[in-house]
């Protein structure tokens, strides 16, 4: 007989007053067909528009979802870092991440709900095995980002396919004993290298990511030579099996 999951889900946002009520109606429908021990956690991250107010106002019609404000944009790694920690403090025993644009399908849920089960300490989404893909992504970013998860994936010597993935699993003791430090989007990198030191055991659900809908903020992660450096420095150091300072 498979263990319960025991798992918090955490959203970061900022300044996503056109999806926010979607987002949090279609997560928490999600989340009411598993019988596991869940919740949802979002950060508002110091957003200027009507999000944390739409999030407020949310809040009494779901039991299960709790908003937490950053009294000012702090990025999207220090979002994460909040929302586990909250996690951590109500004692779930995993912290999934996924975005709140809906370009991950809170469908997919009970896939990483049953490697929870299975007892995997990473589980991470793919776009690059399993039947996993991409839907309405300009095919640009798909290039880049595939060329880019190969030469990731050859230097963390790790059995994913998709690193850069952000939609993902990670058990949260294990969360809580690393030194993330990293404030924008490289946080997903450098959680996955202290994870090849740390962690005993990968798993990979394949999921089809989308494209942002009309009439959502654009997304704030631009393609720059400094972006490769702070994703690839990460692998990089795995390959060179320099450890992570605990």
């Amino acid at each position: 007989m498979a263990a319960a999951a025991n798992f918090a889900v955490v959203i970061p946002m900022y300044n996503e007053q056109t999806g926010a009520e979607d987002c949090i109606r279609r997560v928490c429908q999600a989340l009411s067909k598993i019988s596991d021990r869940s919740k949802l956690l979002v950060v508002d991250d110091g957003s200027a528009d009507a999000t944390g107010a739409i999030l407020d106002r949310l809040a009494p019609s779901f039991t299960n979802l709790q908003v937490i404000h950053h009294p000012r944009n702090c990025g999207y790694g220090a979002a994460l870092r909040t929302g586990a920690a909250a996690a951590s403090a109500a004692s779930f025993d995993y912290v999934l991440f996924m975005d709140s644009d809906l370009t991950n399908d809170p469908a997919d849920l009970p896939k990483f709900v049953a490697k929870m089960q299975s007892g995997f300490d990473v589980i991470k989404a793919t776009r690059y095995s399993g039947g996993g893909g991409a839907s309405g992504v300009p095919f640009y970013r798909v290039a880049i980002s595939a060329l880019g998860n190969r030469l990731a994936r050859l230097l963390f010597r790790l059995p994913l396919h998709d690193c850069t993935n952000g939609f993902r699993a990670i058990r949260t003791s294990l969360l809580a004993r690393m030194r993330l430090t990293e404030d924008r989007f490289p946080l997903i990198m450098e959680e996955l290298y202290w994870s090849k030191f740390m962690a005993q055991s990968f798993a990979e659900v394949p999921v089809t990511l989308t494209h942002r809908k009309q009439g959502l903020r654009p997304t704030s992660f631009v393609y720059r030579p400094r972006a490769f450096y702070d994703y690839l420095k990460y692998p990089i150091l795995a390959f060179l099996r320099i450890k992570p300072r605990a």
